[in-house]
């Protein structure tokens, strides 16, 4: 209930465990209760406690609704929302028998009514959810309804009967009205970037579903975004879209925050206080104490959910977004003063950040130097289960995702959205994968390191950054420095654990036969336990290109150590020739390992990054979807097709 919501900004794998196996539980623990008490049905009417153990049967229904923050623990659990409806109806069918079974003339049994119909409506709207959260209704929501346009027939015979009469005809198009609505005067807090999260999510959901957004869309997002003058309102919108996106997919938002869900709650609240004071009132009757207690407590359970779900409505940004969209002095009306304090005071509770802002971390030597262990496990049998288990635990600390990276991603982004004028452009700039930095910076010695596939392109400057990294002495005091290393190790976690969000390839069978050669020239060396050192030793191998690595080993091996070895030394002698300092060189290849965050982010499926949400967030999400507001995307359509025509009659 309270650690639901929670998944949207950590990334803590314990709080994954911990919900995943809560998440298939409770399903379970009470299917099973609800079972036992329709086996322990025997003489009822000769048996007092059965009569308050039967009230129980109808909180079990309430408990199966689940809590509005949580509904669907990942994208495959709403797919299955018609498992969800056929448990809905088995498990309603059995707590009605119990309650039909237990009914006699004792007023106890009304207790139950109120209960059930709660139950009822809190587990309809788990299933309801689930079905509105599906692919297929998902997509079927976002899709405009049918738009046959003009009547054009009608519209030429109106300018065939007014030429006829003698007047001259013209045709007007008429010009479209901004998607955006003025807020800024709002006196809700964060209105502004709110009412624009709002709003272009309307637009921009489609992107979640696969779907090709107009080009007048495209228009008017990048024409806002190219008035922010830093990184803050971009980021600050895509955060609040990216938030929301998550309560829809994967809690009970779009029936909660609904006249109709509102009016439910409302119900669902008075029938379990009716209930619970209605009980309290009976339970002088000669049932037993631990029965009543039971029940007592689950009545103030049930109440404690209606009363935190309320509070968490209240002060959520659909709330916020309701109150500034009616533009509602708040300040001026009692009502709305008690929800500017709830919302000011609740914030750090209920809303302490709309995503994880943390950037996983994953490097190959480090990994390397923790996997030279499993040499020594005997029998050999068990080492590639070591290999395996030791590459799905091992991670390092995530970094938070700086200042500084946001304003590198946002200023690239800014400058290439200026060339966005068409969708040729657009593609060619979805397509940049590092080579337009090299061929700006004339650096043409080393533009072949990102005309080969996007992994091995990859793997060689993940290496690369790693060599130069440590040859500078860790390069505590650049920020560029900090900011490629940073994103060097994300893009390789994406390429070990999350493949699926970046180019296909053959990227694992390559990262495999990195590691090999890596363990390979490490074995014999043993005292080497620290990644400088691993560089040193490395760095130590001559590379020629005469005789370069891929000509002496040949295509059996993947492997591409010594060639980013090559990229290394190049990387270096360029800055040597063109005496940059190191805060130009580590400048370079910050913008390189950006453009590829782009290029990658370009190339992933809107599937995938909805699936991220709940792990956290991703950056990558986060940058896909601000290349999207900028107008770098190939998911808008070609011909333009919005404005309409008018006749005008001179």
């Amino acid at each position: 209930m309270v650690f639901g919501n929670h998944r949207k900004y950590k990334t803590s794998s314990f709080l994954k465990g911990s919900m995943w196996l809560a998440y298939l539980s409770a399903d379970l623990v009470a299917t099973f209760a609800l079972g036992i008490l329709s086996k322990d049905i025997k003489n009822p009417s000769n048996d007092p406690n059965f009569k308050i153990m039967a009230i129980w049967a109808p909180f079990l229904l309430v408990h199966l609704g689940g809590p509005d923050t949580i509904t669907a623990y990942s994208l495959e659990d709403n797919e299955l929302w018609q498992r969800h409806l056929l448990g809905l109806i088995q498990q309603l069918i059995a707590a009605v028998y119990v309650v039909c079974t237990s009914w006699n003339s004792n007023i106890v049994n009304y207790v139950t009514l109120p209960v059930l119909v709660t139950g009822l409506i809190k587990y309809g709207e788990r299933t309801l959810s689930l079905w509105l959260g599906s692919t297929n209704k998902f997509r079927k929501s976002i899709l405009p309804p049918p738009d046959p346009g003009p009547n054009y027939a009608k519209f030429m015979d109106d300018c065939t009967a007014r030429k006829d009469q003698g007047y001259k005809v013209e045709l007007k198009i008429e010009e479209s009205t901004s998607l955006l609505q003025n807020n800024s005067t709002s006196t809700v807090p964060a209105a502004p970037p709110l009412n624009s999260g709002f709003y272009f999510l309307k637009i921009f959901e489609g992107l979640f579903a696969d779907l090709i957004l107009g080009i007048q869309e495209q228009r008017e997002s990048r024409r806002i975004f190219l008035t922010y003058k830093t990184w803050k309102p971009a980021f600050k919108v895509v955060e609040v879209e990216l938030g929301l996106m998550y309560d829809k997919l994967y809690t009970k938002a779009v029936v909660a925050y609904s006249l109709p869900g509102l009016i439910l709650k409302l119900v669902t609240f008075i029938c379990t206080l009716s209930a619970f004071i209605t009980f309290c009132w009976l339970i002088d009757e000669p049932y037993k104490d631990s029965d009543q207690l039971i029940t007592l407590v689950l009545f103030v359970g049930a109440i404690f959910l209606e009363m935190y779900a309320i509070i968490v409505l209240l002060s959520s940004s659909w709330a916020r977004f309701w109150l500034s969209e009616n533009k509602i002095n708040w300040k001026l009306n009692f009502d709305f003063d008690f929800l500017t304090f709830l919302q000011k005071r609740s914030n750090k509770l209920f809303h302490p950040a709309r995503w994880s802002n943390l950037i996983s971390q994953y490097n190959l030597l480090d990994f390397c130097l923790k996997v030279e262990p499993a040499k020594r496990i005997k029998p050999q049998i068990f080492q590639p289960i070591y290999h395996q288990i030791l590459s799905m635990l091992y991670h390092e600390k995530p970094k938070t995702v700086t200042a500084e990276l946001k304003d590198v991603i946002f200023k690239q982004l800014l400058k290439k959205s200026k060339k966005a004028e068409n969708m040729e452009e657009c593609k060619k700039l979805c397509a940049h994968r590092g080579g337009q930095v090299l061929v700006k910076q004339k650096c043409d010695s080393i533009n072949w390191s990102t005309k080969v596939e996007f992994d091995q392109s990859l793997l060689l400057w993940h290496i690369a950054t790693d060599l130069c990294y440590y040859s500078d002495g860790n390069c505590a005091d650049i920020k560029d420095g900090q900011t490629s290393k940073g994103l060097s190790d994300y893009m390789l976690h994406l390429l070990v654990n999350c493949p699926f969000m970046l180019p296909s390839g053959i990227g694992e069978i390559r990262y495999v036969d990195t590691c090999a050669e890596v363990s390979e020239l490490l074995q014999e060396r043993k005292y080497i336990s620290q990644r400088d050192q691993a560089c040193q030793v490395i760095r130590r191998v001559s590379v020629d290109e005469k005789f370069g690595p891929s000509k002496v080993k040949g295509d059996r091996s993947k492997s591409v150590l010594f060639e980013a070895l090559r990229l290394a030394k190049s990387i270096e002698s360029l800055a040597t020739e063109k005496n940059w300092p190191k805060e130009k060189k580590w400048k370079m290849i910050s913008h390189v390992w950006v453009e590829m965050l782009c290029h990658a982010a370009s190339r992933c499926r809107g599937f995938h990054h909805a699936k991220q949400l709940s792990q956290g967030g991703e950056l990558i999400t986060h940058v896909w979807l601000l290349m999207a507001h900028f107008g770098i995307s190939e998911q808008f359509q070609i011909l333009e097709g919005h404005a309409r025509a008018k006749l005008v009659v001179r």
